[in-house]
């Protein structure tokens, strides 16, 4: 009886098989986007030396305080209220000008203090804030007579605009002070 030969399996070439792995690995890493978090648009100021630190001293009537629990409660003024009531107060009492002799004495004088928890979830900081500059905006928009779109919308480019610009700011300049947070809440 003759002996069947075995036959030859056909091997596939694997060789190039690590290459074309590495390949799609580096096609993959270098097409995909990776989102990050970039954070709140702010401008810091610059970290000053103990030596250069110094305390103003305000009149405690040109002073807007908010605080912000660890439980997202508000405090305006040692008052509670809602968040959707903070612009109105606020605007309210930027534009004073006096009148009141329990707010501020003007719009130049006039200080927003922002404290917040460290508890404070980030969206009711964040509406806070937003609610806070948006008084600043609708205050902004009311002193140069344009509403609040137009305003919003002006091309600082522009030098008849950036001037109307620069005029509501300086009626009203931005002064917000966010005060280091407690440590009570978290």
């Amino acid at each position: 009886m003759k002996k069947k030969k075995a036959r030859k399996t056909e091997e596939v070439n694997a060789g190039s098989m690590a290459d074309i792995a590495f390949l799609l690995l580096i096609f993959f890493l270098v097409t995909t986007t990776i989102a990050s978090d970039k954070g709140l648009p702010m401008l810091l100021p610059p970290k000053k030396e103990k030596d250069q630190q110094q305390q103003v001293e305000m009149n405690e009537r040109n002073v807007f305080t908010v605080l912000i629990n660890s439980k997202d409660k508000l405090l305006v003024e040692k008052e509670p209220i809602e968040p959707s009531e903070i612009k109105e107060k606020c605007k309210k009492f930027l534009s004073n000008n006096g009148k009141d002799p329990s707010m501020s004495d003007s719009p130049s004088e006039a200080v927003v203090s922002l404290k917040a928890d460290r508890g404070t979830s980030y969206a009711i900081y964040l509406l806070v804030l937003d609610e806070l500059t948006a008084a600043y905006n609708e205050l902004r928009a009311e002193s140069v007579g344009l509403s609040i779109d137009d305003y919003t919308n002006l091309d600082k480019k522009k030098p008849e605009q950036n001037a109307l610009y620069e005029k509501a700011r300086e009626i009203y300049p931005y002064r917000l002070s966010e005060a280091e947070p407690t440590k009570i809440g978290g």
